[in-house]
């Protein structure tokens, strides 16, 4: 499912327009990303937590000419699923 087929079924469910509910999916991305920025994560109960964590600097290669390469140390985001997530995709 994509951000479009999202939408469409989110302005079914909640009786609303497809650009309301683009508009809420919008919003959502936005709050999540605010809360990943301030706190470092963002927790749904039941459907699972957003979490930034650091990955280190390391040593890589250039796939098209085997050249060793230095990757910087980055932010990433995990997610880890709730238990309700779990047990509906099982």
């Amino acid at each position: 499912m994509n951000k479009t087929e999202f939408i469409d079924v989110l302005s079914g469910k909640l009786d609303c327009s497809k650009a309301e509910a683009g508009r809420i999916v919008d919003a959502y991305h936005a709050t999540t990303l605010e809360g990943l920025k301030k706190f470092g994560s963002v927790s749904f109960v039941g459907h699972g937590a957003f979490k930034v964590t650091k990955r280190a600097a390391r040593k890589g290669r250039n796939p098209r000419t085997g050249e060793e390469i230095q990757i910087k140390a980055a932010n990433q985001v995990k997610f880890s699923p709730g238990s309700k997530l779990k047990e509906a995709v099982n």
